[in-house]
């Protein structure tokens, strides 16, 4: 149990320095201002059509880092600052978020499989440790048995978890890449505009690598102690 703490504990560590690795790094790009003077809602706009979208809307939501796109509703929210912005960092978020749009549109088969997930996620993710814990109290209260296959239960539901994860790595790395070949391509941004949002988009996608690799570990973990009973 020791060794889960210490793991957990480095992780969440890991994961505090990306984060706050990335909220300088937007600060930083925050300050250096787009030649065009577009704003991130403009900037979305134009990528949209661009790619001969016309039926997702730009919004704006409230928060910091709250920015996402929405495959249900087709819209892409952008938070306050991102939405009416005109800087590097506001540039690179706008795009990002049209990168999924533009997988939603050409039916990116990872944005797919992501989103077929959700629904299981949503139930399961939160419950799945609950249950692999009361799986191995079971177990140990009343002999092996039924208490290993709730526990067995129990991970299949974290593993829906971590396969979650994993698969959203390929889709934010591919949204960020035709964001900046877009950027690019346009001539959208300086060179100097363009750097710095391609540095913010790589940080932001590794907060996404370290949240898999934490799933991963905690599923690694809770296996071992499960199917370690057994022996």
């Amino acid at each position: 149990m020791l060794a889960y703490y210490i793991l957990l504990g480095g992780i969440a560590l890991v994961s505090w320095l990306v984060s706050n690795q990335l909220k300088r790094k937007f600060k930083k790009y925050s300050k250096v201002q787009l030649r065009n003077g577009m704003s991130g809602k403009e900037i979305a706009e134009k990528m949209l059509a661009d790619h001969g979208i016309y039926d997702v809307e730009v919004i704006s939501t409230q928060g910091r880092l709250t920015d996402h796109y929405n495959p249900k509703n087709k819209t892409v929210n952008l938070s306050e600052a991102v939405y009416n912005e005109r800087n590097a960092a506001a540039a690179a978020v706008a795009a990002h978020e049209c990168g999924h749009a533009v997988q939603h549109a050409k039916a990116y088969q990872w944005l797919e499989m992501r989103s077929a997930l959700v629904p299981v996620v949503s139930v399961t993710s939160g419950m799945s440790q609950w249950v692999v814990i009361g799986g191995i109290m079971l177990g140990a209260a009343a002999g092996a048995g039924l208490g290993f296959w709730v526990a067995v239960a129990g991970l299949f539901m974290m593993g829906f978890a971590t396969l979650f994860s994993f698969i959203t790595l390929p889709v934010e790395y591919d949204a960020s890449n035709r964001a900046l070949a877009w950027l690019k391509n346009k001539n959208m941004v300086s060179q100097q505009e363009y750097v710095g949002s391609e540095d913010a988009l790589k940080w932001a996608a590794r907060t996404y690598l370290v949240a898999a690799i934490g799933a991963l570990a905690n599923l690694v973990y809770w296996a071992f102690r499960v199917l370690g009973s057994r022996d």
